[in-house]
């Protein structure tokens, strides 16, 4: 039989009001377009965010410093990090962070629609795609400039990879699963709950099982560096498995969560959230008759990872946010489009026309939580806001000096690093009294003059403002500060000349940051804090 006929074979056999291929393609390239749209028009409306700064100062290493902070100190995501060098040592800076995480945004959404269409049919697959093109966690962070549009992208091409190789077989195949999975595990810790899913898969459909087992043993042995770096990174955060957890205790916390997932991959509004959820699981049903190997890897990919958060405890620093299930997108989109799909199919001639009115309120639905969640990407940074932030680099920039001592990576020292190259001051973790200590001890020593920044207009505030009152710590004769807007930025005039003395002036900044209202000055102090216990407790 020839290609041309065993397609038309496949033509026929395809359930009633299946798309075709063309349709599908072009209704994919639609979404695509307009996330690419969104995505690049938007992709300064975002204010800068100190993560983005972090990645790319740390990125300003060479390459094997770079790597030896990320597997040894830091732990976390090598790729991410990998990519942000390569940014700074172009040229590049925040534009082309942001760039990097708009081009996997916008590569995702046909990854997504193809994941869609090879569980469930194309009808599934555009619509499942429509959904994920409005969703706020792919919007979001096809501008944010993190690791997560990548991780949608490698963890999405994880799935296709396995699935080709579990249909097909061979070596050739399983390889380009192990690399896949691989760049996924670089990608984000969570990458771990994406392999584990895929080997519940492997399980469950007892399919090609001694050459999955082969790969997946490959696969463990190939990226024990990641795994290393996880360990690491769950060191520092005080992250593990069994009882102690402040955050996620239960079944039930758990569930909660998986709702908050579902409402940002969605909308979040009550209402809506609901009626998203009774799609989803409809759409199960109509997945586990029609397609049930599809129902299998859904099940696999939404509930090993529940299971695993089950198990696991988080200290009380920090708890899985929405954006840590992000490879679960393309399948919950998948559940929900299963569900209008269907009901488009029903017999009733009014069906077809519920169904896309259901479709377009839930896109309007997504939009409304997008602008809910985070207002900024969606009608941008107020201009005063802009010209203090840029004014107050400015004045960084021409007034630094070498040993300059940056507490934290607050985006200012970012715009001043992009005015001027030579802007080399050593920066200093804020939120890790372990990598502070370290990164004071192995900086040129003695410290050099200690800069801070408040920003009374920060979401963490309790209350933002648009302006800051000039407010020094004691003994004010020590300090000099400027306001610009919202930003305070207060420096020492005179070096430290020792870690504990850095240690103490900090601290007496942010005793300044909390009578502000600074909501990360409690962190910070407690940092500070910290460190300066175990600098005199001679610990590391």
């Amino acid at each position: 039989m020839t290609a041309q006929s065993h397609s038309l074979t496949l033509e026929a056999h395809a359930p009633p009001g299946e798309l075709s291929a063309r349709r599908f393609a072009f209704g994919v390239g639609a979404c695509t377009a307009a996330v690419a749209a969104f995505v690049t028009s938007q992709l300064s409306a975002w204010p800068p965010h100190e993560d983005e700064a972090l990645a790319l100062f740390v990125g300003r290493k060479d390459l094997w410093d770079l790597l030896s902070t990320v597997v040894n100190q830091r732990g976390g995501a090598p790729l991410h990090f990998l990519l942000a060098w390569i940014v700074a040592h172009v040229g590049g800076g925040l534009t082309g962070l942001r760039l990097v995480s708009a081009l996997f945004a916008v590569a995702s959404v046909p990854v997504v629609a193809v994941i869609a269409a090879r569980v469930a049919g194309r009808a599934v697959g555009l619509t499942a795609t429509v959904i994920a093109s409005a969703s706020w966690v792919l919007l979001f962070h096809g501008v944010y400039g993190r690791m997560y549009s990548l991780f949608l992208f490698t963890s999405g091409l994880s799935y296709l990879a396995l699935l080709a190789a579990l249909e097909h077989g061979g070596r050739k195949r399983f390889a380009l699963w192990a690399l896949a999975i691989l760049a996924t595990l670089a990608t984000h810790p969570y990458g771990a709950l994406v392999l584990a899913s895929q080997g519940a898969y492997m399980l469950v459909r007892r399919k090609r099982l001694p050459e999955a087992a082969l790969a997946f043993g490959a696969v463990l042995l190939l990226a024990i560096p990641f795994w290393r770096t996880d360990l690491v990174l769950a060191g520092r955060f005080d992250v593990g498995v069994g009882s102690g957890g402040a955050k996620l205790s239960g079944p039930l916390a758990v569930l909660r969560y998986l709702r908050l997932v579902a409402g940002d991959f969605s909308s979040g509004y009550a209402a809506t959230e609901n009626a998203v959820l009774v799609l989803a699981a409809a759409g199960a049903i109509v997945l586990w008759r029609r397609r049930r190997d599809g129902a299998l890897l859904a099940a696999c990919v939404v509930v090993t990872p529940a299971l695993a958060l089950i198990a696991a405890r988080f200290g009380d620093s920090t708890s899985p946010e929405t954006r840590h299930l992000i490879f679960e997108l393309p399948f919950f989109a998948t559940l929900v489009a299963a569900a209008l799909v269907e009901a488009a199919r029903a017999r009733l001639r009014i069906a077809p026309i519920v169904a896309a009115v259901a479709l377009a309120g839930l896109l309007t639905a997504e939009v409304a939580w997008g602008r809910h969640k985070t207002p900024l990407l969606y009608t941008g940074e107020p201009s005063a806001r802009i010209a203090a932030r840029n004014a107050a680099s400015s004045w960084l920039a021409a007034t630094s000096r070498p040993n300059d001592i940056l507490w934290g990576y607050d985006p200012l020292y970012l715009g001043a690093w992009e005015r001027d190259r030579g802007f080399r001051a050593v920066t200093i973790p804020r939120a890790d009294p372990k990598l502070a200590l370290h990164a004071l001890e192995t900086a040129p020593a003695p410290p050099g003059r200690g800069v801070w920044v408040f920003d009374a207009s920060d979401t963490n505030n309790v209350v933002q403002r648009p302006t800051i009152r000039l407010r020094l710590p004691s003994p004010a004769s020590a300090y000099e500060a400027r306001v610009f807007g919202p930003f305070l930025v207060v420096r020492a005039r005179r070096p430290a000349l020792t870690i504990q003395a850095f240690l103490l002036e900090t601290e007496a900044v942010m005793q300044v940051g909390k009578a502000l209202g600074i909501g990360d000055a409690d962190v910070n102090l407690h940092t500070a804090q910290v460190a300066l216990g175990r600098l005199q407790a001679g610990r590391r």
